[in-house]
């Protein structure tokens, strides 16, 4: 499978493209977020002020097959910034073709161009799919999430 990756663009046949992507991602994790939501996080994107980025992976007719999403942040661990992969997402047919993997390798360039020391995610720990993938490309170090919802 042939595709490149780059930043989205903010044009409306984009948006449109990253909306489906978006949308799956949430249905995969069987969730949902508030439009409004959704509506900021396309926002900063584009935001060179905003610590959220977005990469996207296109076929060769510019079909949008894959996304991930990071937020650049500070850490009380290091003086560097560290980036959080936070959203990936590869259309079924794209799955195990190298777009996932090819995707987070992105990821460490962008970060490492920002000047971050670490690259970090959470999956699902029923993703075993994802886990096949993201444990040939980092290391578990072995932490639980906790969350408070307030």
């Amino acid at each position: 499978m042939s595709f490149t990756i780059r930043p989205l663009q903010n044009t409306v046949e984009e948006y449109q493209q990253w909306l489906t992507l978006w949308h799956g991602y949430l249905a995969f994790y069987e969730t949902t977020v508030a439009d409004e939501v959704t509506a900021h996080n396309w926002a900063s994107f584009h935001n060179p002020d905003s610590p959220l980025d977005a990469l996207g992976a296109f076929d060769v007719d510019g079909k949008m097959i894959g996304l991930v999403q990071t937020v650049i942040h500070a850490s009380t661990w290091s003086i560097a910034p560290r980036c959080y992969l936070n959203d990936l997402f590869t259309i079924p047919e794209a799955r195990r073709q190298g777009v996932g993997q090819a995707l987070i390798e992105a990821v460490y360039a962008f970060a490492k161009s920002k000047g971050c020391v670490k690259v970090h995610w959470l999956t699902h720990e029923s993703n075993v799919i994802g886990q096949s993938l993201y444990n040939q490309l980092a290391v578990n170090e072995g932490f639980i999430q906790y969350v408070h919802v307030l």
